[in-house]
């Protein structure tokens, strides 16, 4: 498994700091995030276990998944989670062309704005952009959404108890948190996502989407 931080370094918020990490409060708000669906059954099941929780959050769509899966995505608008770019096809910003990298977002755009949804809200695929795609798109409006803290539930060398503690040990006021709606995070997710929505709530964290 390649690196990776679990609780983003902070010397890396300040030399990336046009990239949003987390969005400090004094009200205990924390933001769970969803990266590459919607998968079915997958999605399905997240929806469930945020319900129980009555807990929102901000879903980052590849736009075949959701061409795939339109009434599993329009489900995620109905009961009101927000929406952001994931890219068309997953692409990893580092290898790819800058011209071909943002026909691939625009290409997501387009699906997202069929199904009248909006959000200026961008994730790289992989956290991994270069500064010229990430400068086009702030041009375009996105906000540039990166993390605090991350799961690792795409990890299959990491147990599901840890994946837990990755959250629950780095969480704090203002967190963005990553989760992956995807069957090979599935094993980690199913175990990590109800006890973690269960710590927040416990311990006195609300859910906010971003926008």
């Amino acid at each position: 498994m390649s690196f990776y931080w679990v609780k983003t370094n902070s010397f890396i918020k300040r030399v990336f700091s046009k990239y949003c990490w987390d969005i400090p409060n004094n009200e205990k708000k924390i933001y769970l995030t969803f990266d590459d669906g919607p998968t079915p059954e997958i999605t399905d099941w997240v929806l469930s276990e945020l319900k129980k929780f009555d807990a929102k959050a901000t879903f980052f769509c590849i736009g075949k998944n959701i061409k795939a899966n339109l009434s599993l995505f329009e489900k995620l608008i109905t009961d009101g989670h927000s929406i952001g770019n994931h890219t068309m096809n997953h692409v990893n910003g580092w290898k790819s062309n800058n011209n071909d990298y943002i026909e691939n977002v625009k290409n997501c755009a387009a699906v997202l704005e069929e199904e009248k949804t909006c959000n200026l809200i961008f994730r790289p695929p992989y956290g991994k952009i270069k500064k010229a795609q990430s400068k086009i798109l702030r041009k375009l409006g996105y906000k540039i959404i990166m993390w605090d803290v991350l799961s690792a539930d795409f990890d299959q060398t990491i147990t599901p108890e840890k994946c837990l503690e990755n959250v629950t040990k780095n969480v704090k006021s203002g967190s963005v948190i990553v989760f992956h709606d995807s069957i090979k995070a599935s094993p980690n997710l199913k175990f990590a996502l109800p006890k973690t929505l269960h710590f927040l709530k416990e311990n006195g964290y609300t859910f906010d989407i971003i926008h």
